[in-house]
């Protein structure tokens, strides 16, 4: 007899969760982020291996941001970007504060912006070179 996944919906591991929601692009990377401490469930570190509950409280950084979301669906089957979406309700504050970090990177990013328009030549490279060798010493 073959089982199937979709009749076991009540009962989620949290990496395949995350991987269904569309957080992380594998559940390889997502069980590295559970077991890297960068996803809380209701504000513990916990193993990849947690069941997901409906109401729980998940915190989770993706690059420079990170997110505080709801639980409103479970499945552990990976579908488009709409179904994903109904799995998760990001919190107002959550929200905001993403806003703000944005805001702040964006308004720090255009007043010293240290990327330039090309690579650096042999001469920079000399330069940046003899900086580090200076600030290493």
């Amino acid at each position: 007899m073959v089982s199937d996944d979709s009749s076991n919906d009540n009962k989620v591991r949290l990496d395949k969760w995350l991987w269904a929601a569309r957080f992380y692009k594998t559940r390889s990377i997502a069980k590295e982020m559970i077991e890297g401490g960068k996803v809380h469930y209701d504000g513990h570190r916990v193993k990849a291996s947690r069941e997901v509950a409906l109401g729980a409280t998940v915190r989770l950084r993706q690059g420079v941001d990170e997110k505080e979301v709801v639980v409103t669906g479970l499945d552990s089957r990976r579908g488009n970007a709409t179904q994903a979406a109904t799995l998760y309700q990001e919190t107002a504050d959550s929200i905001t504060k993403r806003e703000q970090a944005a805001l702040q990177r964006k308004a720090l990013g255009s007043a010293s912006s240290g990327a330039t328009d090309h690579r650096p030549n042999k001469k920079e490279r000399r330069q940046i070179t003899q900086f580090r060798q200076q600030q290493n010493d």
